[in-house]
């Protein structure tokens, strides 16, 4: 579960960033709640907004941020983010100690914030591939969820004491000192033992941008993960709207709103750490995941109070961060090493960016329809997800399923060669290898669902960036 901590340089930027995740989640924390409660009189359609600014640069600026992320040295990129971050929360800190912020205030900070973090996000998921290489690469995305969750179980607490004892602001200006922790892992990482990012200076710009876009619309798989993830990102991945109103709905205080995104990290954090034990991210996972948010969001929509609700909250971060971990860990795994940056960049937009698109009208969902309409928006877009992921499945994969005995079912993969269509002579799961897949000497498609191990044999479904070069690349 914890191999990849073996390489000394992801140790150091290991135990760095949980210090400065733990600070990032009292700050988004108790940024979320100063707009509902401070600033404005329980607007949630103002935190959606907020949101929304904070997220969308993570859209506009991804063909920048992605070629950044491969084309310069991401340690030295993070360097400057981070300590632009740094400066931001302090500012924002000063502010309301002072008691000098206004809500355009929290505005302009969360669009600052959200400019940073489109480079800042996309290098850092990068960088993790630069610390321990391909082979230990699966475990170490699961293990930077980890990190992320286990902040997000201890951080929202204690914003929420924080918030309540000595004010918004100290919450603000303590997330700035954290970041000397990050900042410090950088400075000890040891540069000599990095990757280095292989976009090459001599490609025009266009073509850099271009890549990474031709590169995903020639995987299948990688267009289904993006639909999923826009989804549950849009219209499931609102927490600060949903639990802040919710929290108010039950008639708690910013001790109970902390609350709850901790009770959420408990889950989240079991996703992580039960991801890091699997060898590799399988596509059948996130499908699974997103199912899983759909039906938990139904349930906790209907809960009658705060402690049953809260409970509710343990499987919805438990389907949350299996499907973003493993979601991840398939792209970063599957994907060829000279456009990774890119593609996790337009993964990022897509996560992120379906913010500014859902946040703003579960905002105002939970205005004009109360906030358990939140839940249910969430629910209509995991299971609608789920149904995307598991036509694919379906369809690409030529997966058939047959009756037993009695109302037993069984999956199997259509006219393996050999065996016709017989169900009980058809043993291979939803993630055989593709050898098994091929029919007639082609493999069946540009849709495998995860990487196979072994000697000799490569990750089904990367496609090399010299195969891209085409403006119609062949299929395959």
């Amino acid at each position: 579960m914890f191999r990849s901590l073996a390489v000394r340089n992801y140790r150091i930027w290991f135990a760095g960033a949980l210090v400065s995740n733990i600070g990032a989640w009292m700050q988004a924390t108790t940024q979320n709640w100063v707009v509902l409660t401070e600033l404005t009189d329980n607007n949630a359609a103002a935190v959606g907004l907020t949101m929304a600014l904070q997220f969308g640069p993570q859209l506009l600026l991804v063909p920048f941020s992605g070629a950044v992320a491969d084309r310069f040295d991401r340690r030295r990129v993070l360097l400057v983010t981070q300590s632009l971050l740094m400066l931001l929360a302090a500012g924002l800190g000063v502010l309301l100690v002072t008691g000098q912020a206004h809500l355009w205030h929290l505005y302009g900070f969360a669009l600052a914030l959200g400019i940073v973090n489109a480079f800042d996000t996309t290098s850092r998921q990068a960088f993790v591939s630069d610390l321990v290489g391909t082979e230990q690469l699966s475990n170490a995305v699961a293990l930077n969820s980890a990190s992320f969750n286990s902040a997000r179980l201890v951080g929202p607490a204690v914003a929420g004491v924080l918030i309540a004892v000595v004010g918004s602001g100290w919450v603000f200006l303590i997330n700035a000192a954290s970041f000397l922790a990050v900042l410090g892992a950088l400075l000890l990482i040891d540069a000599r033992r990095t990757g280095r990012p292989r976009g090459s200076a001599r490609e025009s710009q266009l073509r850099q941008l271009s890549a990474g876009f031709r590169y995903v619309l020639a995987r299948h798989d990688l267009l289904v993960i993006f639909v999923m993830v826009f989804l549950v990102g849009a219209f499931s991945m609102n927490f600060p709207v949903i639990s802040s109103t919710m929290a108010v709905e039950f008639g708690r205080g910013a001790g109970d709103y902390g609350l709850l995104s901790s009770i959420l990290a408990i889950g989240s954090l079991s996703g992580a750490l039960l991801s890091a034990r699997r060898p590799s991210a399988r596509m059948r996972v996130v499908i699974m995941s997103v199912g899983g948010i759909g039906v938990v969001s139904l349930a906790a929509a209907l809960m009658p109070s705060f402690w049953t609700f809260a409970a509710t909250l343990v499987f919805f971060g438990l389907a949350i961060s299996t499907m973003l971990t493993t979601a991840n860990g398939f792209v970063q795994t599957t994907v060829d090493p000279a456009v990774r940056g890119r593609v996790l960049a337009l993964y990022m937009a897509i996560l992120m960016g379906g913010t500014p698109v859902g946040a703003p009208l579960v905002g105002a969902a939970a205005d004009a329809l109360g906030p358990r309409s939140t839940l249910v928006i969430s629910a209509v877009a995991g299971l609608l997800a789920f149904g995307i992921g598991l036509t694919w499945l379906f369809t690409e994969r030529e997966l058939r399923f047959h009756r037993d005995r009695g109302f037993r079912l069984t999956v199997t993969h259509a006219g393996r060669p050999g065996v016709a269509d017989d169900p009980r002579r058809q043993t291979e799961t939803l993630t055989a290898p593709i050898s098994v897949l091929r029919r007639g000497g082609a493999a069946m498609g540009a849709g495998e669902s995860a990487p196979v191990e072994g000697p000799g044999v490569g990750a089904t479904g990367a496609i090399r960036v010299n195969e891209i070069d085409d403006p119609e690349p062949p299929r395959r």
